[in-house]
């Protein structure tokens, strides 16, 4: 196995996820199969209870894994479906190497850092890069790793040592090192400045590690004396200097590790020339230009919880992008914060009550993303009610449909008092139950996770069209609470239609009403499983609904299996 190391110096939040997922389409495009991990150095044992304002989304795969949102980036950039081993934490391999202490697997030694956490960080490494991604049989010829945080940080020095013995252990020509660091320019002389660079590769040197490849970070391209000057103190080549400077669409960094020859760099290290094949991106460089080019835009107006860090709701922004670039549109999305909506917030701050409610007003969708707790839902039951009422496209995602039928219980059913159990543990109407799956007493891991089947009740409704007639779709889950499965009927007889349902027929996972153009609630979070030119179906019928192109598209469209 060859690896290919990414670490980041000198600040966070530098890109490091968006150059590991782009080398790693610069490989794939040389003809050679890929695999990802990535190592989070937190404690938690997973991102599932973290919030989402302290890490970004919590991103899910299909084995339910929930995982960093890097994660994503990966399974975007390269087309792969990931494991939960995949993304390795501090609180993993403790938990790991306790569990064996604890069955006394270690025969009465003293268990310590160096050597038995450095062990199970190596062989954790080792075995899941050996795990195909691909669907195809065998290992990947590359396994690239991101390192997060920042080098220096205490809680990542098990990490960068137990990467300096692999590196050792696997031998010079097996082991990449890329090194992203931060050039900032300071003040009004405007001048590249390469020292936070020259100590971050120190610290990086004195821990073992020499990078082969220094990725930079700069908002304009670097000049040549930057580069001589990295080049002469950081001990990096000045051709294996990459200069990763801002684009004006992620889909443009591929391509500039490919104009710099990055590719060429890493191919040598890892001696992989005689077998790679010119790196071939025409896909990615149309996908790119295409979007440079895009003039008219669609507003779509998010109501949410989290809006004040879009991170939060990063697969939601791309599978946006994805769908609203097939249809030769630019995003244009509104965040809306749902308790800006609610009555008490014309009370206390009257101005963003009523730029809320312009905004959504303005928008051509309304999209109600996916949350926990009860903060903002009055606001998004408006927003559903709004849309509902007015004939705007509606799409709701986990807590979203379970939005949509608390809204409609209680407008069209009379049932005032109608809500989830999340909310009122005590509504006489609730027509939203804790799942029996889950736990009441553990956070982590207790929600129905990963990718279930959803079955099609008839194939004469909308989202079975979009899923071109399919029988059935796979989709991923991450929720506790879903449609009381006793209130199903009365909400059908209003008009209400459940088309999608698990394989029991007894948890919902697809509502639509006929009467409106396309309001539609999904449990699963379709945005998951979005890829660049490979839109998921229902946020592609959201854009098409919203452009007043769905009934086109689905005459143009036949109904295939």
């Amino acid at each position: 196995m060859k690896y290919v190391l990414v670490t980041g110096g000198v600040v966070s939040g530098l890109g490091k996820g968006v150059t590991a997922s782009s080398i790693g389409v610069v490989l794939k495009a040389c003809g050679l199969r890929v695999t990802s991990i990535k190592i989070d150095p937190y404690l938690n044992t997973d991102a599932g209870t973290m919030s989402p304002f302290e890490h970004g989304e919590v991103f899910v795969l299909d084995d339910g894994g929930e995982v960093d949102l890097d994660l994503g980036n990966y399974e975007r950039f390269l087309d792969v479906t990931l494991t939960r081993d995949n993304n390795i934490t501090t609180g993993k391999i403790y938990q790991s190497v306790l569990d064996k202490e604890r069955r006394g697997d270690y025969l009465g030694k003293t268990v310590q850092v160096v050597p038995h956490i450095t062990d199970a960080i190596k062989t954790w490494i080792e075995s899941v890069s050996l795990i195909p991604v691909d669907g195809k049989v065998g290992p990947a010829d590359v396994c690239v790793i991101e390192l997060g945080g920042t080098v220096g940080d205490i809680e990542s020095m098990p990490f960068i040592e137990a990467l300096r013995q692999l590196s050792f252990s696997v031998g010079q020509e097996n082991f990449c090192l890329i090194h992203v660091s931060l050039i900032p320019v300071l003040g009004v002389v405007g001048e590249q400045k390469t020292k936070p660079t020259q100590h971050s590769v120190r610290e990086l040197r004195a821990l073992g590690l020499t990078p082969h490849l220094l990725a930079c970070r700069s908002a304009q391209p670097l000049l040549e004396n930057t580069k001589e000057k990295l080049s002469q103190f950081c001990h990096v080549a000045a051709g294996n200097i990459l200069n990763i400077h801002d684009v004006p669409n992620i889909w443009h960094v591929p391509l500039l590790l490919r104009n710099q020859n990055a590719h060429h760099s890493i191919l040598q290290q890892l001696n992989l020339l005689s077998i790679a094949m010119p790196p071939d991106l025409r896909d990615w460089t149309k996908m790119a230009e295409t979007y440079d080019n895009l003039t008219n835009s669609v507003r779509i107006a998010m109501v949410g919880k989290y809006v004040g860090l879009t991170d939060s709701y990063l697969s939601v922004v791309k599978a946006l992008l994805h769908a609203c670039v097939a249809c030769s549109l630019k995003p244009s999305i509104d965040w809306i914060a749902a308790s800006d909506l609610e009555d008490d917030s014309a009370k206390l701050t009257p101005e963003a009550h009523a730029a809320a409610w312009e905004t959504l007003k303005n928008a051509a969708c309304v999209l109600v993303p996916g949350g926990f707790g009860d903060r903002g839902v009055k606001g998004m039951i408006l927003a559903a009610k709004y849309a509902r009422e007015n004939n705007i496209p509606y799409l709701g995602i986990c807590l979203g449909m379970q939005i949509s039928v608390i809204e409609f219980a209680r407008s069209l059913l009379s049932l005032e008092r109608a809500d989830s159990t999340e909310f009122d543990e005590h509504t006489p109407n609730p027509v939203v139950v804790f799942m029996p799956e889950g736990s009441r007493t553990h956070m982590g891991s207790t929600m129905r996770l990963g990718s279930r089947r959803t079955l099609f009740q008839t194939p004469d409704c909308i989202t079975s069209k979009l899923y071109h007639n399919s029988e059935y779709v796979d989709e991923r889950h991450r929720h506790r609470y879903e449609v009381n499965p006793d209130v199903i009927g009365i909400l059908e007889e209003a008009g209400l239609k459940f088309v999608g349902k698990d394989d029991s027929g007894r948890r919902m996972e697809i509502l639509e009403l006929p009467s409106h153009p396309f309001y539609v609630g999904v449990q699963f979070h379709p945005e998951f499983k979005s890829r660049p030119g490979k839109p998921s179906a229902l946020f592609l019928g959201l854009i098409l609904a919203a452009t007043g192109q769905l009934e086109t598209y689905l005459d143009r469209h036949p109904n295939t299996s």
